[in-house]
Order: structure tokens, then sequence, then C-alpha cells
């Protein structure tokens, strides 16, 4: 089991920064791909980025160049730095892990967090 706890979420204006940070548990860290999600409201859950123990990135195409994931192996904890928000950001984010990265490719990792709310307004 993992177990995997979000903090840094918020509301904040448009073009501002938001550091957000998965704290992980319960499993070898270095056994596991760790990712974020974010669903806003009335759209699917979609994939954001994720990072492997090697620090391999992958990255979803609508953040490309304005989000960077980053990971602490010494804190077990993975950070998603929001740069130049938009109000288009606003959603729920997620931290989720699995073994493997397709699984977080198709939006089906086993391990969840409990989301966390980011608003940006305009």
């Amino acid at each position: 089991q993992v177990q995997l706890v979000e903090s840094g979420g918020g509301l904040v204006q448009a073009g501002d920064s938001l550091r957000l940070s998965c704290a992980a548990s319960g499993r070898t860290f270095s056994s596991i791909i760790i990712g974020w999600f974010r669903q806003a409201p009335g759209k699917e859950r979609e994939f954001v980025a994720a990072i492997r123990w090697s620090g391999l990135i992958y990255y979803g195409d609508s953040v490309k160049g304005r989000f960077t994931i980053s990971r602490d192996n010494a804190k077990n904890t993975v950070y998603l730095q929001m740069n130049s928000l938009k109000p288009e950001d606003t959603a729920v984010y997620y931290c989720a892990a699995d073994e493997a990265i397709q699984q977080l490719r198709l939006n089906r990792p086993n391990y969840w967090g409990q989301g966390i709310q980011v608003t940006v307004s305009s």
C-alpha cells in the first residue's frame, strides 16, 4: 500500500505561481512512479506529470513549459511547481502512484491522494 497526502493548494491570481507537495509513505519510494492529475469542473481527469525515482519525467501536453515536477527522495516527496497560472488551471489536483507508467498514462494508477483544490482567479 501507498499513502499519498497533497498540500499547497489554494486561491491565487492569474500569472501567480504555486507549488504543490505530495508526501508518500507505506512503500519503498524507489519502486513507484508518482504523478499528478487534475480534474476541472465538468471535465475529465487529466494527466499532468509524473516522475520516476531515477528522475525521468513525463509531462502532459497541456502544461509543458509552465509546470515542473520534481522529487526529493530523502523526504519521499514529489513537488509540482506551477508557474504563470491561468484560470483554466483551476481544478482539483490529485497525487497518484503506480509501478507502471502506462497505468498513469491511462489514468488508472493504483494509488490516489485525496485531492487538493487550486483556484486561479482572473
